[in-house]
Parts: structure tokens; C-alpha cells; sequence
């Protein structure tokens, strides 16, 4: 792990190098102090030498206006350091994230997701720039105060310092008790995360059930145990500190008695003595930083820890073989598909799927809920992967395996139930369809899925703002904006799931207008409830417990007195 950590610095050598010499020498100029207050008390003030002692403190003065300059250079450009590593994480988990199987999502909640992007990689900067820096600063601090002190007497400096093994026992016991504590307390903040996005983006639903202490009851459950996890990292880093920070204390004790008794017996004069203890505050300073940067290393390297977790996941990726395919006709087969979608479920999701979809032609996919059917829409697509032995999926004759994901799904366009906005203009989301279309290209979309009108009756038209997940319109106008998306994609395979079923029957009608529009001349698979919608499919095949149980027109259907016919009679039994 800290290989990979170290790797991210080197974009930044430069700056990283001037920042640790600055630190070095912010190190450096922190002894002139005691070595000044040596010569003064021994050498200037019993001499009366007045002007060198004006001297030593201009001179002191200067240094100290350098060492300002340098530490406001270290807290700036080393913070700066920390910061474009973090930028840099940051990209690469947006970038990884972007290429990671629809799987991970079904297992890791949004906010959770966030915790990780924003808040750990915040810790991680902080101990990019700290880290180095305190170690290296301390080192340095602490080898020059020793070796300083062993000039005035060695021995009573090693007597002093035997302290220093008892410091390291006590920080290394503790260490690992801090760190398994500061991990539960990560996953615990990253389950408030999680339970506030999906509070707030439901906070409409939630008001209109007046739900507001069922949330809270479900927001407690991850304070709670933030709380707890708090408590056991507390306890643990109070147990580090305390013994820590007392050791420290038994040094001032040391010094004390072992410099008075070396005073009594000549061994070192009032001004060795005195000096001593300026300089020994030197060496303890730095423990002590060294000592409260445990805490920081815990954040810092846990979060790194996460960061990886999900940098480590493994990406999609494309067979070895597979290649971009330009043009599609749009012919679709399942060749006997069985899917689930963990390992452990072996009945599976779908069973022996076997259906064949001509260039051009419509399938409608119907039956009860969690038979299959968005499933089958979810791997024409390649959202999910079929494992080697569980059938094939074939466009054109050729296996999807073997085709590029991003050349298949250029050529597929889906409009799904519940439609994702992005915040942004009706221009912007429309556009998404193709970024690099012209103003025209979106305008005669729009007129396309009958939404022109509607936008040009906007004070600001195609660049009216829609809100978070488009929270401005209705929902017929964010299926329309959706399905203008798709026009402008020009897909040659159509996936409409359930395209229809949210809106009410007047808007259905313009919708499925629309839909029918964008359906002509092209390969389409439809999911639909309402049959209504689905009459005029070429094939219709109706889906149970992952089975297709029958197939054939809407007439064959009916005359086949099966599923398909009980659906019909119960949506018109009127």
C-alpha cells in the first residue's frame, strides 16, 4: 500500500523537494535558540560583550523573519501538494468508477460511494503533506537536539533519554488498537452518508406519507453507530495520548534530577544547565508532534486504504478478440441464456432463454413482475456478463463477447420507466444523446419525441434549468426529453422498458405516439404492462420464473387461451 501512496507523488517531485528542503531548514534554525542561549549565558553576559550580544539578536531576528517565510511556503505549497494529489485520486476513482460493472452499483450505496471520494481522500491530502513533512522535520529536530545536548554532557543526556524505548513500546501497542478503530468509525460515516442521500433525494416522499420519524428512526441507525465507533477510537487514541504525553512528562522529571545532581557535582555550570533544558524541550517537542500525528496517519492511511478497496475492483473489460463493429443491422438471438445475478442463486434469473429477433421487427417481453424481462433488456447491452457456458447473446451473427462495449452500446438506445435527468438544461440532457450534435440536430429530436412546442413556450426555452433529476417537469415531459435523447442517438436497436406504464393514459398516448415513431425501421424490444401498447408487436413472448412460456402475435396469443390471454381479460375485464 505505501508503494502505490508514494507513486502519486511523483508529478509532484519538484514542489514536494523544495517543500521538505524548507521544512529541513525551518528544522535547521529551530536550534539556534538554545546554541544562541549558550553563548550568551556563558560567553557574552559574564564578559559584558554588549555589542555582540546586539549582534546575536539582530542576527536571531533575521533568521527567525527566514524561518516565518519558510513555514508560510511549507503550509502553502505543501498543502497545494497534498491537494493535487487529491485531485488526482479523485479523477482516477471518477475514471474507475465510470468503468466498473452495473454489479458493483447493485452492492454499494451512492452515499457510501461519496464518503469515499470526498471525506477519506480529504484525509488522505491532509497526510500526503503532513506526513513527510512531520516526519522528516521531527527526524531532523530530534537528531540535532541530541546531538546538541551530548556536546554539553553526554551522559547526562543518555541517563535523560532512556526514556525514548519506553515512548516506542507504548506508540506501537497503541498504534494498532487506533487504526482498527478509526476504520470501523470510517464505515460508520460512510452508512450516514448513505442513509442521508437516500433521505434527501426521497424528502418528497417522505413529506407527502409524512414519514419524517421513520426516516430519522432509519438516520439514527448509522448515528448510532458512528457514535459507538467514535467512542472505541476515542477510548483507544485517550489511552494513546495520555501514556504517550505522560512518558513526555517523565523527561522534565529526568531533567530535573539528573541535571540538578550534575550540577552539585560540577559536573556542568548554571548556563550548561540552563541550556540543557532549553534544548531538551527541543528533542520533546517533536515526540510529542510526532506523537499527535498518530492520529492523523490512522485517518489518512485508512482512507488511502479505502480509496484502493475500490480502485482494486476489476474494471469491464473487453475479450481479448472483441471489435468495434461500425454499423449494426440489428438482428437480435438468445441462444439457450441462463443468467443470475450472484453465483451463490442457482436457480438463476433467467432459464434456457432461446428467442430470435429479425432486423427491423418489434418483440414485446410480458408477464408478472420479476420474471425476467428487464433482465434480458439489462444483456443485450452487456451490463452484465454471461459467464462461458451459460449461452450466448448474438447481434448481426456475432457474439456480444466478442464485440467492444462501448461500439454495442452505441448502437442501442433505451428508454426506461423511471427517466434520469441530469441537472442542466433541457438542451443539455437532450444533447447527451449525441455531445456532438448541432442546435438543429436537438431541435428537429425534440420535434420528433413532441417536445418542441412545449420547450419553445419557456421563458428561456432550450436552456431552461430542470433541476435535480429534472424535479421542474412532469413526468410525460421527462419521458419526452428522454426519448428525444434517443432520436438524436439514431440507435438501430430500441429497448423500451415499461417506456409508458407511470404516465396516465392521456399522456400515454402522445408518449406511445412518439415511441412508435422512433420504433419504425428499427430493432425494437419492448416491455410493457399495459398490452394495449404492445398489440401491434410483431412477436410477443411472454416470460415466467425466467421461462418463456409462450410466443406468438397478440391473435395466436389469444386463440392459445394461455397466460397472455388471463393478462388481457384482467387489464379489460371491463
Amino acid at each position: 500500500m505505501l508503494k502505490r501512496f508514494i507513486a502519486y507523488y511523483k508529478p509532484h517531485k519538484l514542489m514536494f523537494t523544495l517543500d521538505m528542503a524548507a521544512s529541513v531548514l525551518v528544522s535547521v534554525l529551530g536550534m539556534v535558540y538554545p546554541v544562541m542561549t549558550n553563548k550568551l549565558l556563558n560567553d557574552y553576559i559574564p564578559n559584558r560583550a554588549y555589542r555582540a550580544i546586539i549582534i546575536a539578536g539582530t542576527a536571531m531576528l533575521a533568521l527567525y523573519f527566514l524561518r516565518m517565510l519558510l513555514r508560510y511556503f511549507v503550509q502553502y505549497q505543501g498543502h497545494m501538494v497534498g491537494t493535487h494529489m487529491q485531485e488526482q485520486m479523485r479523477r482516477e476513482l471518477f475514471k474507475h468508477l465510470q468503468r466498473l460493472p452495473f454489479s458493483f452499483f447493485d452492492e454499494h450505496e451512492t452515499g457510501a460511494i461519496m464518503t469515499r471520494m470526498t471525506n477519506d481522500l480529504f484525509e488522505v491530502s491532509e497526510l500526503a503533506h503532513h506526513g513527510p513533512e512531520m516526519l522528516l522535520t521531527c527526524s531532523v529536530m530530534i537528531i540535532l537536539s541530541f546531538s546538541y545536548l551530548c556536546t554539553i554532557n553526554v551522559w547526562l543526556t543518555l541517563i535523560i533519554f532512556t526514556c525514548v524505548p519506553i515512548l516506542l513500546a507504548v506508540s506501537i501497542h497503541y498504534r494498532l488498537k487506533m487504526r482498527d478503530a478509526f476504520q470501523k468509525r470510517r464505515e460508520s460515516n460512510a452508512v450516514i452518508n448513505a442513509s442521508l442521500e437516500s433521505s434527501i433525494t426521497g424528502i418528497r416522499v417522505t413529506k407527502a406519507y409524512t414519514n419524517a420519524q421513520k426516516e430519522l428512526e432509519k438516520f439514527e441507525v448509522g448515528n448510532k453507530m458512528f457514535v459507538k465507533a467514535s467512542a472505541l477510537s476515542y477510548k483507544a487514541m485517550g489511552k494513546f495520548f495520555s501514556s504517550t504525553s505522560f512518558i513526555t512528562d517523565i523527561f522534565n522529571v529526568f531533567i530535573l534530577i539528573a541535571g540538578g545532581i550534575f550540577l552539585y557535582m560540577g559536573k556542568i555550570n548554571f548556563g550548561e544547565y540552563s541550556t540543557f533544558i532549553v534544548a531538551v524541550n527541543l528533542f520533546i517537542e517533536p515526540v510529542r508532534m510526532l506523537v499527535q500525528f498518530m492520529e492523523q496517519w490512522q485517518n489518512g492511511a485508512t482512507g488511502f486504504r479505502r480509496f484502493i478497496e475500490i480502485m482494486d475492483v476489476a474494471e469491464e473489460t473487453d475479450a481479448p478478440d472483441a471489435q468495434d463493429i461500425s454499423d449494426f443491422e440489428g438482428e437480435i438471438e438468445f441462444k439457450d441464456v441462463c443468467f443470475s445475478y450472484k453465483e451463490e442463486d442457482r436457480e438463476g434469473v433467467l432459464d434456457h432463454i432461446c428467442l430470435h429477433i429479425q432486423k427491423g421487427k418489434t418483440l414485446a417481453l410480458v408477464g408478472p413482475s420479476g420474471g425476467g424481462k428487464t433482465t434480458i433488456c439489462h444483456l443485450i447491452p452487456g451490463f452484465y456478463a454471461l459467464e462461458e457456458n451459460a449461452g450466448s447473446i448474438l447481434i448481426d451473427g456475432k457474439d456480444i463477447r466478442h464485440i467492444t462495449k462501448d461500439s454495442l452500446r452505441k448502437h442501442i438506445g433505451i428508454v426506461q420507466q423511471d427517466v434520469f435527468l441530469f441537472s442542466g438544461s433541457i438542451r443539455d440532457n437532450i444533447a447527451y444523446g449525441d455531445l456532438e450534435a448541432s442546435e438543429e440536430q436537438i431541435i428537429d429530436a425534440a420535434k420528433k419525441a413532441n417536445l418542441h412546442e412545449f420547450v419553445m413556450s419557456l421563458p428561456d426555452g432550450y436552456d431552461t434549468e430542470i433541476g435535480e433529476r429534472g424535479i421542474r417537469l412532469s413526468g410525460g415531459q421527462k419521458q419526452r426529453i428522454s426519448i428525444a435523447r434517443v432520436f438524436l442517438k439514431d440507435p438501430a436497436i430500441l429497448i423500451l422498458d415499461e417506456a409508458t406504464s407511470a404516465l396516465d393514459n392521456a399522456t400515454e398516448v402522445l408518449i406511445q405516439a412518439s415511441l412508435d415513431e422512433l420504433s419504425a425501421g428499427r430493432t425494437a424490444i419492448v416491455v410493457a404492462h399495459r398490452l394495449s401498447t404492445i398489440r401491434g408487436a410483431d412477436e410477443i413472448a411472454v416470460i415466467e420464473d425466467g421461462k418463456i412460456t409462450e410466443t406468438g402475435t397478440h391473435e395466436q396469443l389469444i386463440q392459445a387461451d394461455g397466460t397472455y390471454k388471463s393478462l388481457y381479460a384482467l387489464q379489460f375485464r371491463e
